[in-house]
């Protein structure tokens, strides 16, 4: 774990998320904790080499750091923040995004297992020498460019075997199968992220997952902790944030965008979730600078 923080450091020189020149690999350094940061997370497993985070699904906490990592299953609105970090021990972290194709075409080389079904997007495993050893011999690939595209698929196979064997082979498993619950919820997921900025009706977003109104709502919570409409909720707010801070919109036109028709209602749940409403939480951002990410 020390030789993968070490070389965590070396690519991540300053603070922030940076993206690796190997497809779906990125790192992660704060020298500080941060404040909390809504996101909208991607499948990826994030391994901590030092420091401690904890991450918010919901009303649920998950707190993790280099004995434990963390998979995320579908795309899900989190909050992070890192709680352990100083100059001379940052935190640093590695996330691996995942492939459903690459999960499905391994699950058909191994004998059925039975994986829970519903379990929530969000799983934190113990971190094993094997994964960190995987993880360790992809961010060297950095030093030799020339063997990425040889040897980096073949490493990232690798990563996804381990996560196949692991403790969190159940939820693991339902990314790669697509008759599972959890892949029917995804594709709920994928409409709601499409259409995020329009209405819709329950039954819409059910016929699109192939499933009933009730068994999705069921299900749909049992993965996010939150109904359709609350995740909607979330990704139209998450975007408005984004089109105030990286397009200079102004909070009547942010929300308007994003499918609010009463700008008080879109006022009260900004404030809701980010602790200010939408003019004074951009200002603040603005002037405190680029925001940490939460992964």
């Amino acid at each position: 774990m020390d030789d993968l923080a070490s070389l965590i450091a070396r690519h991540a020189p300053q603070d922030g998320m940076h993206d690796m020149p190997v497809p779906g690999l990125a790192v992660i350094r704060y020298g500080h904790p941060t404040d909390r940061v809504p996101v909208l997370h991607e499948p990826a497993v994030c391994i901590i080499a030092q420091g401690a985070k904890v991450v918010l699904l919901g009303e649920e906490a998950y707190r993790y750091d280099r004995a434990s990592h963390l998979v995320v299953s579908v795309d899900l609105p989190l909050v992070g923040q890192v709680v352990e970090a100083t100059p001379e021990r940052p935190y640093l972290c590695v996330r691996v995004d995942l492939e459903p194709a690459l999960l499905g075409e391994l699950m058909l080389q191994q004998p059925p297992q039975p994986g829970a079904e519903t379990a929530r997007g969000l799983h934190l495993s113990r971190t094993t020498p094997e994964l960190v050893d995987a993880v360790g011999r992809l961010l060297a690939l950095l030093d030799r460019p020339q063997d990425v595209p040889i040897l980096a698929p073949l490493i990232r196979r690798e990563i996804h075997y381990r996560l196949l064997t692991g403790d969190q082979a159940g939820i693991v498993r339902q990314i790669g199968a697509p008759d599972s619950r959890l892949s029917q919820v995804n594709r709920a997921i994928a409409w709601i992220r499409a259409n995020f900025d329009r209405p819709f009706r329950i039954e819409a977003v059910a016929r699109e997952a192939g499933m009933s109104p009730s068994a999705l709502h069921h299900h749909f919570k049992a993965v996010t902790t939150m109904s359709p409409l609350q995740y909607q909720k979330q990704i139209r707010l998450q975007e408005a944030r984004r089109l105030m801070l990286g397009e200079a919109r102004d909070a009547q036109a942010a929300g308007f965008q994003v499918g609010y028709e009463s700008p008080s209602q879109f006022s009260r749940e900004y404030a809701r979730l980010f602790g200010a409403p939408p003019a004074r939480d951009a200002a603040r951002l603005r002037a405190a600078g680029p925001l940490p990410v939460a992964v």
